[in-house]
């Protein structure tokens, strides 16, 4: 929950715009105040504004429109330094919140006219780390399948459904949790779901999804359903208590079935679940690039190149196949 009173009014109105206008999810609204709390805490340190006070104490509700106009680049690289020397941040996570001060004086500088220039506007991203995501291979996807089909577990239609959109459609946590019934075409074989930035898209379902749905929806409680703000009545998948099943829930029964297809939860989670289904289909479906980028919804088509990547038996056989390699 954002506390306005703690934020000066132009921080604020930048929310509101980000909420209204661009969009943005709540999750992300609740970054950008996250990141730029942060920020505006750091420059009243930078600007020897405030002495001998914890960093989460600073007030950030006194920085005038006169003390932003006084930011320059190097203040923000400053910033960037600081997470990484203090907090050890991750590139990535510096790249986050660099991104959300370049969208933050953007708004302060082309929509609003409060500030004349805007410091961030050749504000680089920190270089991250090129790592190849870790998946199941075809045959862990097979076992791990094979062990939700477990009758033993009241539950297994509705965790055999899950780990099969999983695997299938690549698609995030949240948007597994969000899918309502309603956001089901039976007929052409599709859903639609909620992605980052509030944006929708469509996931076609193959048969192996359509008979897992069908048969969950066979068995899914129709009566003593919650009526709440999740809208659990609504809800594809739910939980023991009959409300709509959480983010949390869905990572514990993933978390079990790895377990019990003897595969390592330490190496392997929900999300590695979504790399396998990205790198089977690049593998084996010969899946344009530009169509995978679509499927998994990403903004950025370097964000799905890393699926290109190919494993270390294709390698073994590229060196294999050269015709030198028997003489």
């Amino acid at each position: 929950m954002i506390n306005r009173e703690q934020n000066p009014e132009y921080l604020n109105a930048f929310l509101d715009y980000s909420a209204t206008i661009l969009n943005k999810s709540p999750n992300s609204i609740k970054e950008y105040n996250y990141d730029l709390t942060m920020f505006l805490r750091f420059i009243k340190i930078h600007f020897n504004m405030v002495k001998d006070i914890e960093f989460d104490q600073i007030n950030i509700s006194d920085i005038s429109i006169k003390d932003i106009e006084k930011i320059k680049l190097e203040d923000i690289h400053a910033f960037l330094a600081y997470l990484s020397n203090t907090y050890h941040s991750k590139a990535a996570t510096r790249a986050r919140k660099a991104s959300t001060i370049r969208v933050f004086f953007k708004y302060l500088t082309q929509k609003t006219g409060l500030l004349k220039i805007n410091p961030a506007q050749n504000l680089e991203n920190p270089k991250q780390d090129r790592r190849l995501p870790k998946y199941l291979s075809l045959d862990d996807s097979r076992k791990l399948l094979d062990a939700t089909l477990d009758e033993d577990n009241r539950n297994y239609q509705r965790d055999y459904a899950i780990i099969t959109l999983f695997l299938n459609c690549g698609m995030r946590l949240s948007e597994l949790v969000g899918i309502n019934i309603k956001d089901i075409d039976f007929s052409d074989c599709k859903l639609n779901v909620i992605g980052k930035g509030n944006k929708e898209r469509t996931i076609y379902l193959n048969n192996a999804c359509m008979k897992a749905l069908t048969d969950y929806l066979d068995v899914r409680p129709k009566e003593g359903i919650k009526r709440d703000s999740k809208n659990s009545e609504k809800a594809l998948f739910l939980s023991e208590r009959r409300e709509r099943i959480s983010n949390r829930t869905v990572q514990y029964i993933v978390n079990k079935e790895l377990e019990k297809a003897g595969l390592d939860t330490k190496k392997y989670s929900v999300h590695k679940l979504r790399h396998t289904a990205a790198t089977l289909m690049y593998q084996y479906g010969q899946v344009d690039i530009r169509a995978l980028q679509e499927l998994l919804g990403h903004e950025s088509i370097s964000t799905t190149e890393i699926y290109t990547h190919v494993n270390n038996e294709q390698i073994r056989n590229a060196v294999e196949s050269n015709p030198l390699a028997n003489i």
